[in-house]
């Protein structure tokens, strides 16, 4: 079933963005269908719960090319470029095949030695503060995720500022026209740095991404390249940070799963991977576009480029799938979240983020001893919009040895 007048998303305020689940819960249970207008101001279809959004993460009715987008949506592309956020098979593989071949969960683990000294390097600095006080989103969780994937990428420490803003515009703007002029940027800087690379190339990521070749010669057109040099840039950071503040925020106001992860460490992964359930860094996915009638659960979705948005944040808390699923459990088995995505369009980059988000919280635990909050839950600000989720501030303290 649908809602018989659309939900306002925009219109819910500061209380919805810091918390969304009892809007969703509320929503799934009216049904798993629902015409909402998101607050840029366009009407959607929004799919809750863990089996409706699953099933529409493959639905080949539903097209991720923006050329399928109705021209009377009132939308900016997220992103520059082709890249596979903008691509549907047989495209889309063409495209991860010469991605993964320079994405391998290989090149990955080698990261980790500078995921670790890195963190080091920030941990020391943080402690380094005279009352023992820190926001851990500026102190760790962006300088980490932001660090590594530029190194990753060879993009410059001076423009990584710029970059953080291009992003948190082109992603979390309600305006239309920041966020374009914010894509926009952020491609004239990219056509510099290809450019640059293509006359100098070195052992960074988009150097590799220009030399790589398949077995018949293919390789990443001009515009190809500068659509995933943007998507591993601005994806492969943004996810990290909320993935490690979020997480970090969930274990405070979980002190029993704190303490029992500072005794035993062995835990982490696994508490990962319910921080991935419990606040997923993604809220809802990027834009698809209906290409024809689509039936979603029980309700057909018109054609003719209607946006379909998947609230992957309410797959997590559905107790169809997650029993208890309010309540946060870093010994829970947490198989089948939909935190990066599924099917052909499974995140590319959630090694990464795994490997950053485990190794920075267990080193903060580790030298922080009795970490907490140091302010009320409530008041923390929190990322607007439907596309990404993550505290923007996350002020700690700690006890100084």
């Amino acid at each position: 079933m649908t809602t018989d007048v659309a939900v306002d998303f925009g219109a819910l305020g500061e209380d919805f963005f810091r918390n969304p689940h009892p809007v969703y819960a509320a929503l799934r249970a009216q049904g798993p269908v629902h015409r909402v207008r998101v607050p840029e101001g366009a009407e959607a279809w929004l799919v809750v719960g863990h089996e409706a959004c699953r099933a529409a993460l493959t639905d080949p009715g539903l097209s991720k090319n923006w050329q399928h987008a109705s021209p009377d949506l009132p939308l900016a592309r997220l992103s520059a470029g082709e890249n596979l956020l903008s691509s549907d098979p047989p495209d889309h593989t063409r495209l991860r095949g010469l991605v993964s071949r320079e994405f391998t969960p290989r090149r990955v683990a080698t990261l980790a030695p500078r995921v670790a000294a890195l963190t080091g390097e920030l941990l020391d600095a943080m402690l380094a503060s005279p009352d023992a006080r820190a926001d851990l989103v500026e102190a760790l969780a962006f300088p980490l995720a932001m660090g590594i994937i530029c190194e990753l990428l060879g993009v410059p420490s001076l423009d990584r500022d710029s970059f953080r803003t291009w992003a948190e515009q082109a992603l979390s703007s309600p305006d239309r026209d920041t966020r374009t002029a914010a894509t926009t940027a952020m491609t004239r800087y990219l056509v510099a740095t290809t450019d640059e690379k293509r006359g100098r190339p070195g052992d960074d990521l988009i150097s590799a991404l220009i030399r790589t070749t398949d077995e018949d010669g293919d390789r990443l057109s001009a515009d190809e390249l500068i659509g995933m040099a943007w998507l591993l840039l601005v994806t492969g950071f943004e996810t990290t940070v909320n993935l490690i503040a979020s997480g970090v925020l969930a274990l405070l106001r979980h002190p029993d799963q704190l303490n029992a992860l500072c005794a035993d460490f062995s835990l982490i992964d696994n508490a990962v991977e319910e921080m991935l359930r419990y606040d997923t860094p993604v809220e809802t996915t990027t834009y698809r576009f209906t290409t024809e009638p689509v039936e979603i659960a029980g309700t057909t979705v018109p054609g003719g480029g209607e946006l379909v948005l998947i609230a992957l944040a309410d797959a997590g808390r559905d107790p169809a799938r997650f029993a208890d699923p309010d309540r946060f459990d870093i010994r829970r088995a947490t198989g089948g979240h939909l935190a990066f995505g599924h099917g052909v369009h499974y995140c590319l980059g959630a090694p990464l983020a795994r490997l950053q988000a485990a190794s920075a919280i267990t080193a903060l635990l580790r030298c922080c001893p009795g970490l907490t909050l140091d302010t009320v839950p409530t008041t923390l600000p929190w990322r607007h919009g439907l596309l990404v989720r993550g505290p923007r501030k996350l002020p700690v303290r700690w006890v100084r040895a």
